[in-house]
């Protein structure tokens, strides 16, 4: 009996013994499952870190995610590479051997011929070999990485200058419903000189820091004034953006009424809302033109100066037109040093139909 019992405990001890002996099943052999998402988030990290410098990585579809095994007496060939679980080798890699937010550990019997590789993780040897080099590289990218965006395509481009010109016609449409005797102001600012209102929006422009200092460095000197500089600084920022924009709406529409006419419409308004947008449409079509040749290096870099040089010449000039008549607020009239006003304006009005209102004094010479 004794016999029997003490046959029993060695059989169950070298079946533990065994148990422990035999490596883990290959996760990644069981379907560990990945989505398209996984793969492309994956792929930018990858892209991230090469461009950071670590350019030994492989490429994202050697990855397996999950925790994966090479059995003993295996021999694969690399790259091997597991994210976001542990490589564990207790049979030959011929090759490189990698892991992000991960480990690899080469067990007795195990080897890696080529290189080691993890991000996130740590390099375990528990009795095996790695016959090249080994790094473990840090969990965060450095911040230039990080900051760090792939090129927009040309169909991304063409679709970011797409949504800003509509966003520009939604807010003209707005003006020209709201605000148009603002805008004809402006224009009128335009009409008299491009060249004053150029160089009054190149001021503007150099100025526009320096006077927001300014206006700060004023209100701090008071306890209520210090309350009162965050306001002022987002109404100072929403100020000068509508000028500018305000101003740009201007050129755009004087633009179009070079390449418009009045007939079909009858309303002032109509007149002014086809010209806005036609002028619109032409500061689009050349940027849609340097977005489109955005893969051609001479032609598309070309094409982009003189779109940021036109753009950023319309817009001096329309701040400066919008500087000069405060918003379209200050007429023709008050511009060329007369009154502005009806001259009968002065009168006493009166709601008696047939009654005149006094006449003015003049005086009469003796």
């Amino acid at each position: 009996m004794r016999a029997l019992l003490a046959f029993a405990a060695l059989a169950l001890g070298f079946g533990q013994a065994s148990a422990q002996a035999t490596p883990v099943r290959d996760s990644a052999r069981a379907g560990t499952t990945q989505s398209a998402a996984d793969t492309a988030e994956l792929a930018r990290d990858i892209a991230a870190r090469r461009a950071a410098g670590n350019t030994h990585l492989p490429e994202a579809d050697r990855f397996t995610f999950g925790n994966r095994t090479i059995e003993a007496g295996a021999s694969v060939d690399g790259p091997i590479a597991v994210a976001r679980g542990t490589l564990d080798v207790f049979g030959t890699i011929n090759g490189d051997a990698a892991a992000i937010d991960g480990n690899i550990r080469v067990h007795s019997g195990g080897r890696i011929t080529g290189d080691a590789r993890v991000a996130g993780g740590t390099i375990l040897i528990d009795g095996g070999v790695i016959d090249g080099t080994k790094r473990a590289l840090s969990a965060h990218l450095p911040a230039a990485a990080r900051a760090q965006s792939p090129p927009l395509t040309t169909v991304e481009s063409i679709k970011l200058t797409i949504g800003w010109f509509a966003i520009l016609m939604i807010i003209g449409l707005g003006v020209i419903v709201f605000a148009d005797s603002n805008l004809d102001g402006v224009v009128l600012s335009l009409e008299r000189g491009f060249g004053k209102a150029f160089w009054i929006g190149l001021a503007g422009q150099v100025l526009l820091l320096p006077a927001l200092i300014v206006m700060t460095a004023a209100l701090a000197v008071t306890v209520i004034g210090v309350l009162l500089i965050p306001f002022a600084i987002v109404a100072y920022v929403i100020a000068a953006a509508g000028l500018v924009t305000m101003g740009f709406l201007a050129v755009s529409r004087l633009i179009g009424v070079a390449f418009t006419s009045d007939r079909g419409t009858t309303s002032p308004r109509g007149v002014h809302l086809r010209a806005l947008f036609t002028g619109l449409i032409a500061f689009l079509v050349l940027w849609l033109a340097a977005a489109a040749l955005r893969s051609v290096p001479m032609a598309g870099a070309i094409l982009r100066t003189i779109a940021i040089a036109i753009t950023w010449a319309a817009a001096t000039v329309g701040l400066g037109a919008a500087i000069t008549s405060r918003a379209g607020t200050v007429r023709a009239g008050n511009a060329t040093g007369g009154t502005g006003a009806d001259d009968l304006s002065w009168q006493t009005p009166t709601p008696v139909t047939g009654v005149a209102a006094a006449t003015r004094r003049v005086a009469s010479s003796r």
